[in-house]
């Protein structure tokens, strides 16, 4: 992989991994349309900790006011009694079940379930499903008037990030809608309850992933453009479509589901794209 490609790469990991667009989709397709390299474990797990920093940038204020009432509320033997507080007890929480399923469903995961024709069908699913949510969702719920069964079932829709295709983003946010919280309190939501199961995912594949012969043919400087860019542009990914969904549906990136995934199933029924790649 050369510097470009690693730059292309970055951006659209950085892009897609916050927009509920899929990104496990995206940097399948995107190398095989293009005739590049399959970028590898390596790499995925790598610029994943640059999407995780663009988070942490675009959130700290927000993480640190969460720590420091966790902390204080601890200290003071009174864990819940505030909203910054309980909120991160949320999140907390809300990360058990994506954990536990990705240990139990790891093979799973890293094999068949990585079948095009299983993130095709993924992409319209949820596209579906998501549609549904815009239109049963209540939106009156604010961020700081969720309640644990609100933060619980967001958590336990994230699990099915688990499937490629699915798109982390994509169903915390129809879980949000479903929950009654408004479209960008959905999205910040999303984007916190992102922080620990992005950041367990990335450091545990780059264990698994030191001494082996994977490292060994990594490109460094491409890796670390493609890991900047995709810094870059996930924290202009998780700013936009905050300040989008203030104004705005969900239903282009619904339609966009729908044709990207139609688009996929067609290229592999044509040969264009070999599915288990």
């Amino acid at each position: 992989m050369n510097l470009w490609q690693g730059a292309v790469l970055g951006v659209v990991q950085g892009l897609t991994e916050f927009l509920p667009i899929s990104s496990t989709a995206h940097l399948r397709v995107v190398p095989a349309l293009l005739g590049w390299p399959d970028p590898g474990a390596a790499f995925s797990a790598v610029i994943q900790l640059g999407t995780l920093l663009a988070v942490l940038v675009y959130f700290a204020r927000d993480l640190g006011r969460m720590a420091r009432a966790l902390v204080q509320g601890l200290l003071a033997g009174r864990p819940w009694e505030d909203a910054q507080a309980r909120l991160a007890w949320m999140i907390l929480l809300g990360t058990v079940p994506i954990g536990v399923a990705g240990l139990l469903g790891e093979h799973a995961i890293e094999t068949w379930l990585r079948s095009l024709w299983v993130v095709a069908g993924a992409l319209v699913a949820l596209a579906l499903v998501l549609a549904l949510a815009e239109r049963l969702g209540r939106r009156k719920t604010r961020l700081g008037e969720a309640g644990w069964l609100q933060g619980l079932s967001i958590g336990l829709a994230q699990t099915l990030a688990l499937i490629p295709g699915v798109s982390r983003s994509g169903v915390t946010i129809t879980a949000g809608l479903f929950a009654g919280l408004e479209r960008a309190d959905a999205a910040r939501f999303s984007f916190l309850l992102s922080v620990p199961a992005v950041a367990a995912s990335g450091l545990y594949e780059g264990y698994k992933l030191l001494g082996s012969a994977a490292l060994a043919g990594v490109d460094w400087p491409s890796l670390l453009l493609a890991t900047f860019t995709a810094a870059s542009s996930g924290y202009l990914a998780v700013a936009g479509l905050i300040r989008f969904l203030q104004r705005r549906s969900t239903m282009v990136f619904v339609v966009y589901r729908i044709l990207l995934g139609v688009a996929i199933l067609a290229l592999c029924a044509t040969g264009t794209l070999d599915p288990l790649a």
